[in-house]
Order: C-alpha cells, then sequence, then structure tokens
C-alpha cells in the first residue's frame, strides 16, 4: 500500500483483557483459543445458576463505577503511549475514549466521568489538549479511532490516544442483560458472555511518526460510520444496511485488493450473524473469504466499547510474529443504539 506524509499509521497499543494484562499475552491467548469466561462469584441468572461471565481477576470484584473503568484503562493507556514517552519528545495528545451505551448500572455521564479520571491519572505522564469522549457502545472504539484520523488530516492535533474501555461488571447490569434474556447460559444459547476490557492506539500522521522517531506499526487504510435504523431488541427485520453502508463507505477509497483477514464483534447473539451475512453480500467480490472471520468474544467475552482498539492490537501482535494472514484486515463493530463503524488497516510496511 503506498503511504505519503499524511497516511495515518498506528504508532502504539495497549491492552488488557480478562485473557492478558498486555497485548502481546492477549493476544498470544486469543490465537491458542484460550477461554477466559468463568462462573461469576456470587451473581446468579434467571435459572439459579452463577452467571457466566468474563472479568478482570487482577480488579476487586466489589470495585465498581468509573472506579473500575478507570483501573482497566489505565496501564493499556500506558502501554499505547509507552513509545512517545520513551522516545524523548514532549508533545500534546488529544485524548478520545469510548465507553459502554447508558444502561442499568452505568447512568449518563458516564463516559466524561471515566474520559475526566483517566486523564487525571495520565497527567503526570503526558500533556492531554482537546478529545472527548462518548457512549458509544461496541462501535465506540472504532468511532473513536474514526474522528482521531479526521482530527489528524484537519491538522487539529498531531498525536491521538484513541480508545475504548468497557465493563458489564455491575450488578445492575447483569441483571437487566439476563431480565432481556442476552446472558448466554446453558438455557439461552443466543446469549452472550458479558466481558470487561480496554484497548488504546495511539495514532499519527506518517511525517509526524517520522519526526518523533515513532515506529509506525500498521496503517489506517480508511475509517468509516453508518447507522443502523432496523436495530436489535426491536420488532424491525435486519438487512445489515448500516453496516453494509459502512463496508461500502470504507472500499470506496480502499486498494482493490480484497480483504485479508476480518475480526468482529459477532457474541453468539443471532442479530449479528445475520446482519454481516447481508452486508457482506452487499459488497461481493471484497473479501477473500467473507466466511473466515474472527470473533474474540468467544475467548475474552464480549467487551463492549474496547472492541475495535483491541482487534487493532491482535492485527499488529500477529504481524510482529508473522502470522498475520495477509497485508489487509477488516475490524468492526455494532452497537445496539445503531452505531456501525469499520476500520481498514493495512501492513506496517510503508512504501513512499
Amino acid at each position: 500500500m503506498i503511504a505519503n506524509s499524511e497516511t495515518i499509521v498506528v504508532v502504539g497499543v495497549g491492552a488488557r483483557t480478562p485473557l492478558g494484562f498486555d497485548a502481546a499475552t492477549s493476544a498470544a491467548a486469543v490465537r491458542a483459543g484460550i477461554s477466559g469466561i468463568q462462573e461469576h462469584p456470587f451473581m446468579i441468572d434467571r435459572f439459579g445458576e452463577l452467571m457466566k461471565v468474563a472479568r478482570d481477576t487482577g480488579i476487586e470484584v466489589t470495585l465498581g463505577g468509573p472506579a473500575r473503568a478507570d483501573e482497566i484503562a489505565m496501564s493499556p493507556a500506558l502501554d499505547a503511549l509507552k513509545p512517545l514517552l520513551t522516545s524523548g519528545n514532549v508533545a500534546e495528545v488529544s485524548l478520545l475514549l469510548a465507553t459502554g451505551e447508558a444502561r442499568p448500572g452505568q447512568r449518563d455521564g458516564f463516559a466524561a466521568q471515566v474520559h475526566a479520571g483517566l486523564r487525571r491519572k495520565l497527567s503526570d505522564q503526558v500533556s492531554f489538549t482537546g478529545g472527548g469522549s462518548t457512549a458509544g457502545g461496541h462501535a465506540g472504539g472504532l468511532v473513536a479511532i474514526h474522528h482521531a484520523c479526521k482530527s489528524l488530516r484537519e491538522g487539529r492535533t498531531k498525536l491521538c490516544l484513541a480508545g475504548g474501555v468497557d465493563t458489564y461488571m455491575e450488578p445492575e447490569t447483569l441483571e437487566w442483560l439476563d431480565e432481556n434474556e442476552q446472558l448466554h447460559s446453558e438455557g439461552n444459547i443466543y446469549g452472550f458472555c458479558p466481558g470487561e476490557a480496554a484497548g488504546f492506539c495511539l495514532l499519527a500522521t506518517l511525517g509526524t511518526a517520522r519526526a518523533y522517531g515513532l515506529t509506525p506499526l500498521a496503517q489506517i487504510v480508511g475509517t468509516a460510520v453508518a447507522n443502523e435504523e432496523n436495530r436489535i431488541k426491536t420488532h424491525s427485520v435486519v438487512l445489515g444496511e448500516g453496516l453494509g453502508t459502512a463496508f461500502r463507505s470504507l472500499f470506496a477509497h480502499a486498494p482493490k485488493d480484497p480483504v485479508d483477514r476480518i475480526i468482529c464483534d459477532m457474541n453468539g447473539e443471532r442479530y449479528r450473524g445475520t446482519e454481516y451475512g447481508f452486508a457482506a453480500i452487499r459488497n461481493p467480490g471484497r473479501f477473500r473469504d467473507a466466511a473466515d472471520f474472527e470473533t474474540p468474544a468467544d475467548c475474552w467475552g464480549d467487551v463492549g466499547a474496547a472492541s475495535g482498539p483491541l482487534y487493532v492490537s491482535l492485527v499488529i501482535e500477529a504481524q510482529a510474529r508473522k502470522y498475520q494472514k495477509g497485508p489487509l484486515s477488516l475490524i468492526w463493530a455494532s452497537s445496539e443504539n445503531g452505531a456501525r463503524a469499520a476500520v481498514l488497516l493495512g501492513s506496517r510496511r510503508m512504501d513512499v
């Protein structure tokens, strides 16, 4: 893929999941098919069984609210910033953060509280300017990357830390999922296993990366966002229009080469599989094998807004260890609020 000084590149990643406290460990566990899904210590589902969850065992189960999300987000945010912090350069960074959508156990204002808390915790390491937060749900982390790329292209900032953090471990949230028949159990095989995680990407233009001595890890070939009117948990029929539109917009300005790798937030809910099937049909010829997709939620649970940035780290880890399927990767996610987001990643090789 041809790159120039304005090409957006990833220069740092960080991940914390139920499978590992950094990107390398988490990626290795996903590749090996290791599952972090376990029984909750005390939450009982409507069938009288302990709920199946994927939780961060490094954090006390009783810690909740924004404090829990900040605790999960802190180390991966620092990991993503590490290349800048060790380069000796002093630069202001824009922080764009996504959390889960407003829901029982996570009220309005949660995203802003987590954003403010994380900025405060990191303030002795880096100077922040601008940025913002959104309760974007599953697509939120990718939406953050989309807006970070836009900000970089428009010259409003030189470095963006874009990421997502999500946790379903609030008792009120788990009970709500159970009431909505979304919680996976032996009595409900089409539910999902709620998890918690955080993922971050440090982004810059290739020109800025070279000026600061930062090594490009991957190229952001394109980003796209769209909206789905026929949402999950409604009586409408999903035909993949929103996700299909996001794919079409993404491919319109991308190389004609077929996508080699697909990573997505399918979690066991039938809606998501149906949606992707129609979206793929709406974009024929763009996938090397549309049926060959990866669903990390099988291993680390449904991690909501953290999904997209974590998928970026999976691609970068695969490239570093030479098991990446090819140079072009598609990652996508779908929020319950109708937001759809997709990102096309290219290999680290920068031909100029």
